[in-house]
C-alpha cells in the first residue's frame, strides 16, 4: 500500500452526520432570538408559531392545499407510529423493506400490531425489492430513502393512482432533497434533524383526503395511547394541522426549524434544496469512479441516495477479512477522520454492512466534501497500514 500524504485543505465544517444533521450555512444561535420561549404553545404566540412552521412546509415542499400538516411528537418514529396504530388494520397490509428502519416498521406491524394479513416484501442492503410486485389493493409502508442503506426508490412511477389501498411513507431522509409525489403519497413522515439540519425529537405527519377519509370511518381493534389520537367522535382533530399539538412541544425547536425553512424559501426553494442535494452527492461519485478501495452500497444508480450516502470497503485484502474485522476496519477508518477533525460521525450505521455514511444533504456546503475526498484516502492507507502491522 502507497503511503498517501496528508492532506493540506480541511474542511471548514466536519459535520457530515446522518441526523442530527448540520445546521444550514451561516446558522448561529442568534437565528433563535424571536423564539417564544417561557409561554404556553396554546396561546396566541405559540399557536403562531407552529402555524407559521406549517405554512412554511406546505409552501417549501409544494405539499397539495388539501393535504393536513401536522407536527407530531417522538420525530419521523413517533410520526410514522402515529399512522401505523391509527390506519393499519382496515384491510391487507404491504411492508416494503431493505434496511434497518422498514425492518423495524415490519417489526411493530407483525409482533406489536399483530395483524394477521400482512405480507412482507424485502431485499438486502444495497438493492431494492421488486416494486413491480407490490399489491396496492393493500395498504402499503415503506421508506422512501433508506437511511441506513443509501438506496431509494427512484420515482413514484410504482404507484397507480387508482390504488384501494393507502401508501404510507416514512420520507424521513428524503423530505427536502428529493422530489415526494405527493399524489401518489397518502402518508408522508419526516423529522426535522435530517435535511434541514433541526433540532431532535419532533416529527411532521402529512395526510392525504383519502388518509383522512380512513382515519374518520376505522376505528383500530386495538385502544390507542392519547400521543397518537388523530380522532374525535368520528372525525378527525382539526386542531392538531393548525398548530394545536397533541403534546408540549419545544418552542426553541419550532424556532429553529422556522428558521431553516425560511433558508430554504430565502435560498431557492424546492429546486435549489434539490439541487444541493445532488450536486453534494456528486461529489462522492466521483471519488468512487476513481478509487478501487470504494463502492456505493446501492448496487443501482438510480437507487443511489442523495442524502445518505453509504460506501462500502471493496479493497480485496479488507473484504476477505471476518465480518468482525471489516467492521473494525470501517471504525478505525472513520475514528482516523474524527481524530483529525474532518468529519464527524461518518461510520455505518450499526445494523448495516460495515463502511462509511456521509450526509450530503442540502445543508451540507460543497467545498467541504470536497475537501474530504483526498482525507477519506489518507484514512483508508493509514488504517490499512495499522491492520497490516496488527496482522
Amino acid at each position: 500500500m502507497l503511503e498517501t500524504a496528508k492532506p493540506d485543505l480541511r474542511p471548514v465544517n466536519p459535520r457530515f452526520s446522518s441526523g442530527p444533521c448540520t445546521k444550514r450555512p451561516g446558522w448561529t444561535p442568534d437565528a433563535l432570538r424571536d423564539a417564544a420561549l417561557g409561554r404556553s404553545h396554546r396561546a396566541k404566540v405559540g399557536k403562531g408559531k407552529l402555524k407559521q412552521a406549517i405554512d412554511l412546509t406546505r409552501k417549501v415542499l409544494r405539499v397539495p392545499q388539501d393535504y393536513r400538516i401536522g407536527i407530531v411528537p417522538a420525530s419521523d418514529t413517533g410520526a410514522v407510529e402515529m399512522a401505523l396504530w391509527s390506519m393499519l388494520g382496515a384491510r391487507g397490509v404491504h411492508m416494503l423493506t431493505w434496511e434497518s428502519f422498514g425492518s423495524g416498521w415490519v417489526t411493530d406491524v407483525v409482533k406489536q400490531l399483530k395483524l394477521d394479513d400482512v405480507k412482507v416484501l424485502e431485499a438486502d442492503y444495497g438493492l431494492l425489492p421488486d416494486l413491480g410486485r407490490v399489491e396496492f389493493d393493500r395498504d402499503v409502508v415503506f421508506t422512501w430513502n433508506g437511511t441506513t442503506s443509501g438506496v431509494r426508490v427512484p420515482n413514484g412511477d410504482f404507484i397507480p393512482a387508482d390504488r384501494e389501498g393507502l401508501t404510507i411513507c416514512d420520507a424521513t431522509s428524503a423530505a427536502f432533497a428529493q422530489d415526494l409525489p405527493f399524489d401518489k403519497l397518502d402518508v408522508v413522515t419526516f423529522s426535522w434533524q435530517k435535511v434541514l439540519g433541526g433540532e431532535g425529537g419532533h416529527g411532521v405527519l402529512i395526510l392525504s383526503p383519502r388518509a383522512v377519509e380512513r382515519l374518520e370511518s376505522y376505528t383500530p381493534a386495538w385502544p390507542l395511547p392519547k400521543i397518537f389520537r388523530m380522532t374525535k367522535g368520528g372525525k378527525l382533530i382539526e386542531g392538531i394541522f393548525e398548530g394545536a399539538t397533541i403534546n408540549t412541544p419545544s418552542m426553541l425547536c419550532v424556532e429553529d426549524y422556522i428558521d431553516a425553512l425560511s433558508w430554504a424559501e430565502e435560498a431557492g426553494g424546492l429546486e435549489t434544496l434539490l439541487r444541493r442535494a445532488d450536486d453534494n452527492a456528486g461529489v462522492i461519485a466521483d471519488f468512487v469512479e476513481k478509487t478501487a478501495w470504494a463502492d456505493f452500497l446501492a448496487e443501482e444508480p438510480d437507487t443511489r441516495s442523495n442524502t445518505s450516502v453509504c460506501l462500502k470497503i471493496v479493497d480485496p485484502q479488507v473484504a476477505a477479512l471476518t465480518q468482525d474485522r471489516q467492521a473494525a476496519f470501517a471504525k478505525g477508518l472513520a475514528a482516523h477522520l474524527e481524530k483529525e477533525g474532518v468529519a464527524l460521525d461518518i461510520g455505518a450505521y450499526r445494523d448495516a454492512p460495515a463502511g462509511l455514511r456521509i450526509w450530503t444533504g442540502a445543508t451540507v456546503e460543497k467545498p467541504d466534501l470536497e475537501a474530504l475526498m483526498p482525507w477519506l484516502d489518507w484514512a483508508f492507507n493509514e488504517q490499512f497500514s495499522t491492520f497490516e502491522s496488527a496482522a
